[in-house]
Formats: C-alpha cells, structure tokens, sequence
C-alpha cells in the first residue's frame, strides 16, 4: 500500500488516534500532578513547577509534541467522525443504536470539540500568560529579629532577597545576602507568580464561580471522552486479550472517573476553601 493511502486510510487513522490519545493521557497524568500542588503544596512550590515547566529544554520538547498530539488527535477525530458518518447505511425505518453502543461512543466527536474548546480557552487563560505576558512575581515576607517583616521577591536560585525596582521582569537587587547587604549591584530572575494568578481568577467575585463551574463541566466532559476512548484505544492497537481485557477495562474505569475528578477539585477548593 502507498504511503498516502495509509495515512488515509480509517486504519491508519485510527492508529494514530489511538497513539496520541494514549500519549495525552499521560500528558494528563503529569499535568495532574503539578496542579495537586495548588491544593497539598504551597505557593513556592506551585510556582518552581511552574518554572521548570516552562523553561526545561526536555519539558519543552515534550510540550510541544503534546500540542501536536493534541491538533492531530482533534483532526484524526474529525476527520474519522465524518468518514463514519459517510459509511453508515441509509434508509433504515429504525436505528436502534444505544442497544449496541454506548452514549460517549456516539458522541465521541462533540465530547472531543467541547474539550478543544476548553484546552484553548484554558491555555489563553493561564499558558499564554505564564509565556507571553508580564505576571507579578513572587512576594514572601522575612522577618529579622528586632525587625519588622519585610516584603521580599524570592528568586529562581531559591535565596530570598530584598527588592530595590523591579525591571522588564527581572528583580534588581543591592547585596548578595538579605541579612548582610553588601553594595554590589545582583541582578536575580524571579519567580512568575502563577499560583496567585490561578486563584484570583477561580476566587474572583463577579466571575470566578461561573469560572470554577464550568472547569467542572469540562471535567465531566472528559470523563465521558475517557470513559470509551480509554479501552477504545488499545483495540484499536490490536491489544485485545481475554488476559489483559479485564485490566484494561478497570484500569480505563479508574482512569476516567479518577483523572477528571481530582482536577474537578482542584477550582472547587481554591473557591470555597
């Protein structure tokens, strides 16, 4: 077969649907974990994650094979909806398809055009601003004894250090110790205050509510993608035995109801709590 007739062919279409779906997941997997932080870690903590997965040659490497995947695996699914679609036999006076199908299954391609919805609006929400916008960095407080607290900017190298001005996002400071300044001028990249921008838009007044309820609906709705694309991905890989089909399928459960659930509570708790 030539090589374009592979690449155009349902099969093919559904390898490479079900390759960058795996891969995705994953993505999901790690993601989850660096947003946990909100909940169990700290500012300085979210904030280092942050950082490192904005600025590590390997993370972005791996970022830009996610955007990839993620442009590919909507196309693949576009493009396979409609190819489906156009295969399906006319004319019956009845179809019956829930009897054989589930409801994700049927609706695999609207689940999959309402998340694409939800990834740019939450990429131009929180990504494009980490990226492409000045954010305010990071501001701890350090007491020294006999002292008022003061308000300092903590730096990527870790060492917390007062701010003299804060220029095109850099932290110029006078000293290289915050408790024995010295007069040489350092000039220290300082932390991008992500985890204050995070909760200020799903703790904002007027629209941080219909914010954190509609990250909720979009959970939902990847829950119900998972729930078929999960297991339907390895058939489509032709891993498809009585010996592992039992696992598959629990594993697919935990994944789909588990994943979405646990980044659902994230904005619920940032909230209410």
């Amino acid at each position: 077969m030539a090589k374009s007739a592979l690449l155009k062919s349902s099969i093919a279409k559904k390898y490479w649907m079900a390759l960058t779906g795996l891969f995705l997941c994953l993505f999901l997997v790690g993601h989850l974990a660096g947003n946990l932080q909100l909940i169990f870690g700290d500012a300085s903590v979210f904030n280092e994650y942050a950082l490192f997965m904005t600025t590590n040659p390997a993370v972005k490497i791996l970022s830009y094979l996610t955007y990839i995947s993620i442009l590919f695996h909507a196309i693949d699914g576009i493009l396979l909806a409609i190819q489906n679609k156009k295969a399906r036999p006319i004319g019956y006076t009845k179809n019956n398809a829930s009897a054989n199908s589930t409801w994700a299954s049927r609706n695999m391609a609207v689940l999959g055009t309402l998340l694409l919805v939800f990834i740019v609006t939450h990429m131009v929400n929180f990504w494009a601003k980490m990226h492409f916008t000045e954010m305010p960095l990071q501001v701890i407080e350090v007491t020294v004894e006999g002292q008022e607290p003061v308000a300092v900017y903590k730096t990527v190298e870790g060492q917390p250090i007062q701010v003299a001005a804060v220029e095109a996002g850099a932290v110029v400071v006078k000293g290289t110790d915050f408790y024995q300044a010295g007069t040489d001028l350092v000039i220290a990249q300082g932390y991008k205050d992500l985890h204050k921008i995070t909760f200020a838009f799903f703790k904002d007044a007027s629209t941080g509510l219909i914010s954190t309820i509609l990250y909720v609906i979009a959970m939902i709705v990847l829950g119900f993608h998972l729930s078929h694309g999960f297991a339907s991905a390895f058939q489509s890989l032709g891993i498809n035995n009585p010996k592992v089909n039992g696992l598959i399928k629990f594993g697919g459960y935990l994944f789909c109801y588990l994943v979405p659930a646990l980044f659902a509570i994230i904005p619920l708790y940032i909230h209410f709590v």
